[in-house]
């Protein structure tokens, strides 16, 4: 497979932009199942129109389906997936494993892709997700390094995709609760609320800390990979994809490019062919005037011009990193100081005046040099929604001049040491502007294999051979007239090619001919251009035997859906929880719960929670032990670790962990949350390919949506939890070590996580409890409470019988007045309503009913 390059359109102006400057394929949303719905997105009726576009060009159209699917949208989804089939879209990419299956089945002409919201992060996961359906890319988590992703080999497995420019999520794709948690506005449905743009302030052990400027702990630099391309080749990625669907054509174009010319630098090193543009000499011209010295110097011998990162800043970055593919830099990736859009540092303020500056680096010393027009931005460490930008009005040897007026600046506010931050350049805006939009794009010619057959007195027949169409029958036209044998002009091969090569603007080119005529043959050459003509008519007619038409599917999403068995009684209800700490565990076994899950930092302490079980007389307990969240490459180690602890069973988080427990029955295994189990199809295709005994309810769905699943599924699969307190970000990113030490991976950072108690306080004033993992990943826990308490009527009629709590810092007293407040409602000995005014008690920081409200709805009344 060739390398191929893979662009964002969020429009069709994106989708012009990328196709002139050069990708192999762009991915686009449609108005429903589609991570960015804030984007322009294309519509069903777009589609047929986009798709001729994009392979007339020559180039592969992918829809986004990469959003969780709720039961009640299954019918919906179905339909979108047959629209998709029937309009020659080539591949989709899907986050839910549910709708991955479907679309398996009911569109098997359609590539599968599996998003990076799918999670997966090593070897093993990704061998699971290959064992429930076949794909044709993985695309894989953006927190993997290049030794990482080597890790995975190059030739055994479903071709692999990875992010290579443009923003980067904090918390993993798939494993972020925190605009649901915040606002019910779900990453894993499309609306992300950005949250980890926003300031925290840093809480150590209840003190604020001192930050000055350093605000925006939890927002990553762009990523930028260029030069890690060769890398990434050798590593054995195949599809090399662009960021930005919410971003301009001008973005695209400019990003593109730059990728074009650097995967086609390091194929031809490697001795490959390059992909075919004609556009790459436009792309040079347009921006070999620039030259920015050697503040953005490559690596020795790389294609990436210093004009190509000024283009790469200038269209959009909040600062450019190599993100996790060069390996863990905490402070390298998340500096604090800003969230928003910034491009090129242009200086400090050495002298401002009321309506000009002074820089220490001159307006002539700029690369490009600064000019009337541009766009800058004071970084005066204040906060950022109050900071002050305009356009340059005027140049005056080294004195940049503002309109006094006009610029809506206050110059008060502005001194020497402030920073200044390019942030538009409208030369460059209007050069790539007009190369999007003038650039002649090339169409794809589809290439004929013809073979000429015949003798004299017989038609002569001309058949094409689809080479490149696998499942196409051949195509055959035959002369009306008989040949005749040649008395003088004879049919060669070279006469054969010139009159059949006459394609002209038709969708085709000769590719090669093969003559098999018998003898000397005579044809009139307006016979042989009638024949030419009828080949070209047959072949524009749509095959009803062509692979898209074979690829219709009967199957349906009921034909996928479980046998629902509701219970012919109620089962007594059984409680769940799960500790963080020792003395978590000693209130859960004195309460008799049935089962303790145990979700410890070091893993190395399992063995200690276990062992406690056996100090109670009598147990009634079970001691089940929670996986990490994530496993990357060779982390493995850590599931053996707890194996090895002797537990009853396993609260299994990700899908390296569902492959290497898929074959034990000696333990109860039990799905969590992140595994993000939203549709009855989802549930059964983990439940029976991981032999699971239980699988958790998925964060993301609300009262109703958990209703619809119950009652399309065996309410015994299911655990839904009843308390706990979100976990919003999950992340590798790692704020114990960027912001409380002088290091910057775990093996310098001096462990701050051991000896601190940390919060984040958000914008409203809101503590967020934050913990590390035994990978060090972060976990940011919201402060709030939730509780499905008011619910608990309405789930234990639709035959759900497991319910959890779950303990985030509680000491071991106020961990037994929780257990024991949900003993006592799922006993029927309190009243919901009085629950939620002892667990309001207990919690110091309050609680909210959060994910499982409806809004704008009535919400299930108990005997209703």
């Amino acid at each position: 497979m060739t390398p191929e390059l893979l662009s964002p359109a969020g429009n069709w102006d994106c989708a012009r932009a990328a196709v002139a400057a050069g990708a192999d394929a762009i991915y686009f949303g449609l108005p429903a199942f589609n991570a960015r719905l804030r984007a322009d997105n294309f519509t069903n009726e777009d589609l047929p129109e986009l798709m001729a576009f994009l392979h007339r060009h020559g180039v592969k159209g992918f829809v986004t389906m990469n959003t969780l699917i709720f039961t009640g949208e299954l019918e919906a989804a179905e339909a979108q997936l047959r629209r998709v089939a029937e309009t020659g879209v080539d591949a989709l990419i899907i986050q839910d494993i549910g709708l991955a299956r479907m679309a398996r089945e009911i569109a098997p002409g359609v590539e599968v892709h599996a998003s990076t919201q799918m999670t997966i992060t090593s070897p093993e996961g990704l061998r699971f997700v290959e064992s429930l359906f076949p794909m044709e890319r993985a695309v894989l988590a953006r927190e993997l390094s290049v030794k990482e992703i080597e890790r995975f080999g190059k030739n055994e497995h479903t071709p692999l995709e990875v992010f290579v420019h443009g923003a980067l999520c904090v918390a993993y794709s798939g494993q972020c609760l925190t605009s649901e948690s915040l606002g019910q506005r779900s990453a894993n449905r499309g609306e992300c609320a950005q949250a980890c743009r926003m300031p925290y302030e840093l809480v150590v052990d209840g003190e604020t800390q001192p930050m000055d400027e350093v605000r925006y702990l939890l927002s990553p630099q762009d990523l930028a990979a260029a030069d890690l391309i060769p890398d990434l080749v050798r590593a054995g990625v195949k599809s090399f994809k662009i960021e930005g669907r919410l971003k301009s054509p001008e973005y695209v174009a400019a990003v593109t490019r730059v990728y074009r010319k650097a995967l086609d630098a390091c194929m031809e090193r490697a001795g490959l062919k390059p992909a075919s543009t004609t556009l790459r000499e436009a792309h040079q011209s347009c921006t070999s005037h620039f030259s920015l010295g050697t503040r953005h110097s490559g690596e020795a011998g790389s294609p990436i011009t210093d004009a190509d990162r000024y283009a790469l800043e200038m269209t959009f970055s909040r600062g450019l990193s190599s993100g996790w593919l060069a390996g863990t830099n905490h402070p390298y990736l998340t500096h604090g100081r800003f969230g928003k859009k910034r491009g090129p540092f242009l200086g400090t303020i050495t002298e401002a005046q009321n309506g000009w500056i002074r820089l220490d680096t001159p307006p002539s010393g700029q690369s490009p040099p600064l000019k009337p027009g541009d766009g800058v931005v004071f970084d005066a460490g204040e906060n950022r929604d109050l900071e002050q930008g305009a356009r340059i009005w005027k140049i005056e040897n080294d004195r940049i001049i503002f309109h006094r007026t006009y610029s809506g600046i206050n110059f008060d506010r502005i001194r020497p040491g402030v920073t200044l931050y390019k942030t538009s350049d409208p030369a460059l805006e209007s050069e790539i502007r007009k190369f999007w939009q003038n650039a002649k794009l090339p169409e794809k010619k589809t290439p004929l294999h013809l073979t000429v057959e015949g003798s004299p007195g017989e038609p002569l027949t001309l058949t094409c051979l689809w080479h490149d169409r696998p499942g196409h029958e051949p195509t055959t036209v035959a002369s009306p007239t008989p040949l005749q044998a040649a008395q003088k002009h004879s049919l060669t091969t070279e006469v054969l090619q010139k009159q059949l090569g006459r394609l002209g603007d038709t969708p085709y080119d000769l590719a090669s001919l093969d003559n098999q005529l018998d003898g000397d043959c005579h044809l009139p050459l307006s016979d042989l251009n009638r024949l030419r003509r009828a080949l070209v008519a047959q072949l524009n007619e749509p095959s009803p035997d062509g692979p898209r038409a074979s690829a219709r599917s009967s199957i349906t999403h009921h034909n996928l859906l479980p046998s629902p068995t509701p219970p012919s009684t109620l089962p007594a209800p059984r409680l769940s929880v799960l500790c963080r700490t020792l003395p978590q565990v000693e209130a859960a076994l004195e309460a008799a719960v049935p089962t303790i899950y145990c979700d410890f930092e070091d893993p190395r302490r399992y063995k200690q929670a276990v062992g406690l079980k056996f100090q109670v007389p009598s147990p009634k307990s079970q001691i089940h032990l929670a996986t990490p969240r994530i496993l990357k490459p060779g982390e493995t180690g850590y599931l053996k670790l707890i194996e090895k602890a002797g537990p009853d069973g396993l609260l299994l988080r990700n899908l390296a962990a569902l492959d290497y427990y898929k074959d034990r029955s000696d333990l109860v295994k039990t799905a969590d949350f992140s595994l993000n189990v939203a549709n009855p199809i989802t549930a059964k295709l983990l439940k029976e390919s991981a032999r699971l005994d239980r699988l958790t309810i998925s964060y993301d769905l609300n009262i109703g949506q958990v209703l619809d699943l119950l009652a399309q599924a065996p309410p015994d699969w299911f655990e839904l939890t009843l308390h706990q307190h979100m976990p919003m970000f999950h992340m590798e990113h790692c704020v114990f070590c960027t912001f409380m030490s002088e290091g910057t991976t775990y093996k310098d950072c001096g462990r701050p996580c051991e000896k601190h108690v940390v919060h984040l306080r958000d914008r409203v004033g809101q503590l967020h409890r934050l913990q590390a993992d035994v990978g060090c990943r972060n976990t940011l826990f919201n402060g709030r409470a939730q509780t499905g308490a008011r619910f608990f009527e309405a789930l234990r009629r639709t035959g759900l019988g497991h319910y959890r709590i779950e303990l985030l810092d509680e000491d071991r007293e106020a961990a037994t007045h929780t257990i024991e407040a949900y003993q006592a409602m799922l006993d029927g000995r309190l009243a919901p309503a009085d629950l939620l005014d002892r667990v309001t008690a207990l919690e110091k920081l309050g609680v909210t009913e959060g994910t499982l409200k409806q809004t704008g709805e009535p919400l299930p009344q108990p005997g209703v």
